[in-house]
């Protein structure tokens, strides 16, 4: 594991908490319809940057602070094991990931957003890390709690309608495919090349894939 400090989680984090600022003092802007997650202005207006700027929007303080300490905890491990460069790639396109599913999937009338998108991808990316250190016993630990973190929150997605299911479960998708295709420095003779391959053309394939559910998803509407 790197040792140096985590100057992209810091940064995400700053971005995160400049945006909630803004939220917060500037309510007129309403920053969280122009850049959550809302099907229809995709569909007709063609704002396509909704499929990146919900993973730094939050919706309340409860739900940034949540967001925050798990981001900030979470964030150091995972950019102490991939690296800088890997863990901002793995942290951007499990949001990607996690936007294109609540796209495909949600009621059209949804507005989501939040970093849990991208913060799940971080969980996923570390399960990926455990499938390939079994041998080593503190990972192992980490993978378990991680795991039953994952299911003890989809479990609650079930029957809270405020938390996004499936931009979590896009994130956790786009994290363990984009984990798996970056693999981890030091260390990628765990990772075939074929298998890192694989899992780089299974996002491209899962991206397709919920565009043209998103899509099916609004011609039943008209």
């Amino acid at each position: 594991m790197r040792k140096d400090k985590p100057y992209v989680m810091y940064t995400l984090f700053a971005i995160n908490t400049i945006v909630f600022l803004m939220q917060y003092l500037l309510p007129g802007l309403s920053i969280e319809n122009q850049l959550g997650m809302f099907s229809p202005s995709v569909i007709w207006q063609h704002q396509y940057w909704r499929f990146i700027t919900p993973m730094f929007i939050h919706f309340g303080l409860m739900h940034f602070a949540l967001n925050g300490v798990v981001l900030y905890y979470m964030g150091q491990q995972c950019e102490a094991i991939f690296g800088h460069w890997r863990f901002a790639i793995i942290y951007l396109l499990s949001g990607i990931m996690g936007n294109f599913a609540s796209f495909a999937f949600n009621q059209p009338t949804t507005l989501s957003g939040g970093a849990s998108t991208a913060i799940f991808g971080l969980f996923g990316a570390f399960l990926v890390v455990g499938l390939h250190y079994r041998d080593n016993g503190a990972i192992q630990a980490l993978t378990r709690q991680f795991a039953l973190f994952i299911l003890m929150n989809l479990a609650f997605g079930l029957f809270d309608s405020t938390i996004d299911i499936w931009g979590h479960l896009g994130g956790i998708i786009g994290g363990a495919l984009s984990g798996w295709a970056l693999a981890v420095p030091y260390s990628q003779d765990r990772f075939s090349t074929r298998a890192r391959a694989t899992a780089a053309l299974f996002f491209i394939f899962a991206i397709v894939l919920f565009v043209f559910f998103g899509l099916r998803k609004f011609s039943m509407y008209q």
